[in-house]
Parts: C-alpha cells; structure tokens; sequence
C-alpha cells in the first residue's frame, strides 16, 4: 500500500488522494501532489514575489497594493520601492526599511521583484 503524506497543516495521517490533490478529512486542508514532492528536495523554503518570482536576500522590491499601516493610521502606497529587503520565516515573510514610515514587515504577496 502506498504511504500517503501527513497533512502539513495538522498533522492527521488520515489523507486521502483525489485527482492530483492530497485532502485531509481532519482539517479540509488540501494541497498538490506536486507540491509535496518538490517540498521533500532540498527542505529550504523559496520565497516568490506576486508574480512568481524567486526572492533573495538584498532584492530591491516594489509595493503592487496600498498596504494600510495599524496604529499609525498611515499608507505605504503602489509603487513604493523597498530596497535591500531580508528574508525571514514568519508570517510576514520581508523585514525592510520603507523610507518615511521606518522598519516594517511584508509579506512577499503584496510585492513585485524591480
């Protein structure tokens, strides 16, 4: 019998396959069969920018969305060009330095690679 992956979210052994997918009955978490195999490789996360491309350590960065900041009730606005960003694993994967608004943390989503 194949051995199916465990859910990446819970844990729950009870995976079951459906088409390319992994779905986990516990959870309702479901994720490619792709994704697992090329997650098993190397065990370094890559970190993509909104259109797909690979960041690094040191890119400099543009901002594709308004981003609202909380507490101080202002706005990092389109286009904004973040330089020299790094790469951490958190929820907000970019830590930078926007000038006018300090240190802050973004999430690779809300970002296009100049």
């Amino acid at each position: 019998m194949n051995a199916l992956p465990a859910c990446p979210k819970c844990n729950s052994e009870f995976t079951y396959e459906d088409g390319g997918l992994y779905i986990c009955p516990e959870c309702a978490h479901e994720w490619s069969a792709q994704a697992t195999a090329d997650a098993g490789g190397d065990g370094a996360k890559v970190y993509r920018d909104a259109v797909g491309n690979v960041l690094q350590d040191g890119d400099t960065v543009t901002v594709i969305k308004d981003l609202k900041l909380k507490g101080s009730g202002g706005v990092v606005k389109v286009g904004t060009k973040v330089k020299n960003i790094r790469l951490v694993d958190s929820d907000h994967d970019i830590d930078c330095k926007i000038d006018g608004f300090g240190a802050m943390s973004l999430k690779s989503e809300f970002v296009k690679k100049v």
